[in-house]
């Protein structure tokens, strides 16, 4: 009786044998789940890098700027330009509504990280105007 009965042993091999195979299966599934998270993380931070690359660039954005409030439909409405260490804040008293339309469509289709934009009736052809764009 002090020996151990051999179907016991080739059982509990076949039972270890077993559980190795389901933890691999589960191990294999963890691996494809986490490749599949490292890729979307990868394409993440490469889309955010390149956004980053855009909008955070300080001196092209005031370059750009200048050049853009340099115009010469938009000397006229005495636009006013506040920079600060965060971005810069453009002010305009009276603007007429060409101006707008130019100034709006430059901004809305460039490159520029718009914070707050506040447009006001005055009349028929003028409007006050403040806008923050930061870097």
């Amino acid at each position: 009786m002090n020996r151990i009965n051999p179907l016991h042993i080739a059982g509990l091999l076949i039972f270890i044998l077993i559980f190795f195979m389901v933890k691999l299966s589960s191990a294999k599934d963890d691996l494809t789940d986490t490749k599949k998270l490292y890729q979307e993380t990868l394409s993440l931070a490469t889309q955010l890098k390149g956004l980053n690359e855009v909008y955070s660039n300080k001196s092209k954005v005031e370059n750009s700027l200048k050049m853009l409030l340099k115009n010469s439909s938009l000397t006229a409405s005495n636009i006013k330009q506040k920079n600060s260490t965060a971005g810069i804040v453009l002010n305009s008293q009276s603007i007429d509504k060409t101006a707008l339309n130019f100034l709006m469509g430059k901004l809305l289709n460039g490159s520029y990280n718009i914070i707050s934009l506040k447009i006001k009736r005055l009349s028929e052809k003028n409007a006050s105007l403040e806008m923050e764009i930061k870097w």
